[in-house]
């Protein structure tokens, strides 16, 4: 006898979790869960609707119970359970499931027991794209912002000593220690400036300034690092997912790699919204397109064909075919990578191996036309 399969929709729910991909209903009850423990502690709307509240962050602890007791069991079958228990996301999804309960049952009052669930917005950062390359960037760059990160404890430390022998004396209630001091100069290095702590004396003053100097410089040099380094791994991303959609190109999967970077370096990226005509039929062809997001609508004889992420269209310019043979329309916010027909030649010269190519294509394609007739 077989086993009853479960329903289709709960099969891809236990699937999805199982994954540890953040599904719809995941999303959903973090907003949820994060909206009740900020309502939590609004004193007039817990008083008037603390049982909904309390309601609410019940089903999406619940929900993540549910969740975490799916990937355990998944875990548990690959053998991998101890290290999911207590490393990344498998040790943030355990805090998500028993954190609360634990303070509950400790005496914690419900309430603060409640901001445990904070920790749920953690949640999402794997599936943030940007947080993803983001820590890829402070991996690479790790020396470089460790270096700045040297310099200002340095500069932290010498001003705060500076300033305590120079200040102690005029002002012993906040400059009497070298401790006292510190919260001074991270205050005057970061230039956030409460000016709860000012110096007094001319020498003071002139540390002060030469302190706010190098605040400026110290943080000026991680956001260069951050950002550059950044741009670059935006970059990188960008040209390995164009390169995978050239080589996709059949008169380009042929040829070496030297020659498909050149071809990535030649495209240009247009973005269109929905429902603009890209090619109309019967008009000379001088480029053609590899979608590298949204969808295209194809009109065809007969019929309608959508073409999306990653496909290709209007080859046949390069091939020598000069007429567009079909109308191609946007359906969704698109961008497209764009190869004209001038720059296919500059390549074309620069690399005799693909006029091999493309001719054999031309070929192939005329070939495929006379059997169709």
């Amino acid at each position: 006898m077989t086993k009853p399969q479960p329903m289709p929709a709960l099969a891809a729910f236990i699937e999805a979790s199982a994954g540890r991909n953040m599904t719809g209903a995941a999303n959903m009850a973090v907003l949820l869960g994060v909206s009740g423990v900020v309502l939590s502690t609004v004193d007039p709307v817990f008083a008037a609707a603390g049982v909904w509240i309390l309601a609410l962050l019940w089903a999406c602890l619940g929900f993540f119970v549910v969740e975490w007791t799916i990937r355990v069991q998944r875990a548990a079958r690959t053998r991998r359970l101890a290290s999911y228990l207590i490393l990344g996301g498998g040790l943030l999804d355990t805090v998500s499931a028993v954190a609360v309960p634990v303070a509950l049952v400790s005496g914690v009052p419900a309430r603060t027991a409640w901001l445990w669930g904070a920790a749920w917005v953690l949640k999402v950062i794997p599936g943030v794209p940007g947080l993803r390359r983001l820590r890829r960037v402070m991996v690479v760059e790790a020396r470089p912002l460790l270096s700045v990160l040297v310099l200002f404890l340095l500069v932290l430390f010498l001003g705060s000593v500076a300033e305590y022998a120079l200040e102690h004396d005029a002002q012993p209630a906040t400059f009497g220690t070298i401790p006292s001091a510190m919260w001074w100069a991270v205050v005057t290095l970061t230039t956030t400036g409460y000016g709860d702590v000012v110096p007094i004396t001319p020498l003071g003053r002139l540390v002060a300034a030469m302190v706010m100097i190098s605040g400026l410089g110290v943080f000026g040099l991680w956001t260069g690092i951050l950002a550059t380094s950044f741009a670059t791994e935006t970059r990188r991303e960008n040209f390995l997912k164009t390169w995978e959609l050239v080589g996709r190109v059949p008169f380009f999967a042929t040829l070496g790699p030297s020659t498909i970077a050149d071809v990535t370096e030649m495209l240009r990226t247009i973005d269109l919204p929905p429902r603009i005509t890209i090619i109309r039929k019967g008009t000379p062809g001088d480029c053609m397109y590899f979608i590298a997001a949204g969808e295209v609508e194809v009109e065809l004889p007969g019929k309608k064909v959508r073409l999306g992420e990653g496909a290709f269209f209007g080859e046949m310019a390069l091939l020598g075919n000069s007429l567009r043979s079909a109308n191609i329309t946007t359906t969704t916010l698109s961008k497209l990578l764009v190869l004209d027909l001038v720059d296919f030649r500059v390549l074309m010269a620069r690399h005799p191996d693909l006029v091999q190519s493309i001719d054999a294509e031309a070929q192939r394609r005329a070939l495929e036309n006379e059997n169709r007739t």
